[in-house]
Formats: C-alpha cells, sequence, structure tokens
C-alpha cells in the first residue's frame, strides 16, 4: 500500500463555476464562493491541471487553502467544460496566453499560481514570461524536460504520432468507460484504492460526456505532442531556461512514486530555481493535491509565509520530506 490506512471522509462536492469570455473563445472557472471562503476575501489564487485532467482536480486543495487563498480553477482550452480555442493551438505558449488573459480578465491583481504536470509547464511559462501576473509559484510534478529517457512513457510519443495517435485512441475508447478511468487513476496516483468512489462515478461519467465531443481526442494529441516538442528543446529554448528567469516565491513538490514526472528532477529543480524549496512527498503519485491536499496546502502555507526550507522546526504534516532528503517509499 502507498498510502496509509485511514477512515475515508466523505468527499466535498466539486466547486460551482462558469464561463469566463477572453475575446473570442471562453473558458470554465470553477471557485470557492465567497461566502465559503471566510472573514473577507483571501489573497487570489489559480490553479492549473494537467494533460486530460480538469479543473475538478483541484476541489479539495481549494477547500483546504481557505481562507488564505481564494482560489479559482480552470478548466484549459479542449478540457473539462471549455470548449478550444477557436485557432486550434495547443502549445505551451498558447496555453500560457491563456492563462495570462484570465488572470487579467478576473482584475485581481496578480495571483498565487499553482499549476500540475501540464499546468505546470503552463505556469512557468505564465511566470517566466508575465512575472506581474504572479504573486508566487506552486509547481505540482511539473512537465519539464528529463534527459534520462523512460520506457514507460514511450506512449506518449506514439500517441502524437501523425494518424497513429487518432487510432490508439480510438482503440482505447471501445474499452468501457470505468476501465480507462481507473487505469488512468492507477497512472497517476500511489494507491487508486484511496479514490472516493463517488469521485469515481463523477470522473466516469465526464469521461462517457467527452467520448461524444469532436474536439476532445484532437485537443489531448495536440497536448502530447506539445510535451514532446518541449522534451526536446535543449540550450536556449529549453524550457528549464525559464526557472531561471523566475523571481517570484516559488514551491516544487514532487511524488516518490510518480510514473510520468521523476522525482529525480527534484534536484534539477533545486538548482535552477533561484527563490524556491523543493519538496518530494513520500508514498505519493502523479497529484499530490488530489492524493494529499492537507500536505501540498500546508507547504503552500509555508511559501506563503515566506519560510526557507531547512530552518523551520518540523514537517508541517506527516507526509513530507524535503529535498535532498528523498524518501522511496
Amino acid at each position: 500500500m502507498c498510502a496509509d490506512s485511514a477512515p475515508r471522509k466523505e468527499p466535498i462536492p466539486h466547486w460551482p463555476g462558469e464561463f469566463v469570455s477572453l475575446g473570442d473563445y471562453k473558458v470554465f472557472v470553477r471557485n470557492v464562493p465567497q461566502e465559503e471562503a471566510g472573514q473577507g476575501r483571501g489573497e487570489p489564487g489559480l490553479c492549473v491541471h494537467g494533460l486530460a485532467g480538469s479543473s475538478r482536480n483541484w476541489t479539495d486543495l481549494m477547500g483546504e487553502l481557505r481562507p488564505r487563498l481564494e482560489c479559482a480553477a480552470l478548466d484549459l482550452p479542449g478540457f473539462g467544460d471549455s470548449p478550444p480555442r477557436p485557432d486550434g493551438r495547443y502549445s505551451i505558449s498558447a496555453l500560457a496566453d491563456t492563462v495570462s488573459a484570465l488572470i487579467e480578465r478576473r482584475g485581481r491583481g496578480p495571483v498565487h499560481l499553482i499549476g500540475n504536470s501540464l499546468g505546470g509547464a503552463v505556469s512557468l511559462k505564465v511566470t517566466a514570461r508575465r512575472p506581474d501576473l504572479v504573486r508566487s509559484l506552486t509547481l505540482i510534478s511539473p512537465a519539464l524536460p528529463d534527459p534520462r529517457p523512460r520506457m514507460d512513457l514511450v506512449r506518449f510519443p506514439l500517441l502524437g504520432a501523425p494518424r497513429l495517435g487518432n487510432w490508439l485512441l480510438e482503440k482505447f475508447g471501445t474499452l468501457p468507460a470505468e476501465r480507462r478511468v481507473m487505469n488512468t487513476f492507477a497512472t497517476c496516483y500511489c494507491d487508486p484504492a484511496t479514490i472516493a468512489a463517488e469521485r469515481f462515478a463523477v470522473e466516469v461519467a465526464e469521461l462517457a460526456r467527452r467520448d461524444a465531443l469532436s474536439y476532445a481526442n484532437a485537443a489531448l494529441i495536440g497536448c502530447v505532442r506539445t510535451l514532446v516538442a518541449e522534451s526536446m528543446r535543449g540550450g536556449p529554448l529549453s524550457p528549464w531556461r525559464d526557472a531561471a528567469r523566475v523571481t517570484v516565491p516559488t514551491l516544487v513538490i514532487y511524488g516518490s512514486r510518480d510514473r510520468m514526472v521523476s522525482a529525480r528532477m527534484a534536484g534539477r529543480a533545486a538548482r535552477l530555481f533561484r527563490d524556491s524549496r523543493v519538496v518530494v512527498l513520500p508514498r505519493t503519485g502523479h497529484v499530490a493535491m488530489m492524493e494529499h491536499p492537507a500536505a501540498v496546502a500546508a507547504e503552500i502555507e509555508m511559501l506563503l509565509d515566506g519560510s526557507t526550507a531547512l530552518n523551520r522546526p518540523g514537517p508541517p504534516a506527516a507526509a513530507r520530506r524535503e529535498f535532498p532528503l528523498m524518501s522511496t517509499g
């Protein structure tokens, strides 16, 4: 078992949302209702999901961060409830443009930006390019290039291949939605047995709905191609160069059992992000904010408090381990 046994709490409902116009297209954004956020308004936060994810990935973390942060979470174009961009672009730069436009549209000034996986790469691009829009940056298993190839990720270049990617997705789409959702959770969680039945049922229904959308496969393949292309960029074009340009306080979280982004990348992150703390959470997969939302919230609270990595009297949560004391558990 990857996670400690504990009584399972009833999951909170997913936060309500609305469409926000960004000119010639719109995105769906979930918000913690102001009356739920406590007395007064918290500082603004914005959460950006990963590949094939949605704003629902952030429900528990958004709840944990109240009332300190008043978080919103968007569905990137082509995912969740958001239609695709009219130009059909899924590059990191295009998605970063969407996030930047949303921050400006909301009109609350710079935000505490939180991104997972693909959303981490997008959030990094936003922060490097538009530091005026970001107060702090939290990256959870960011999808940044790993120079060491991993055979278990060979499916990504295959999905990005012309014609082959569509054929593979169509083949995968013949499987029952329940099986496909479980495959996804098994890949992204350290212990998928901890997923609440109610949450699993919501994702099954959502996948069945997306099966009928004409653009769903194109969105997924477009983002896969983007990630594959980004992984091959080197020198001045490497996404890691953006890390050196970040000037805001930064937290980078990895999972010791992440099958998608290796926790070995913690060393590189610690070297390249200047004002940063890098943490490896044991017994954690690719979506730490879903598996251990309280632990992730505690780390973000430390970031907001302006504390440094190695001078705290104790860990904020049982699941915490700071780099370089990396756990293999």
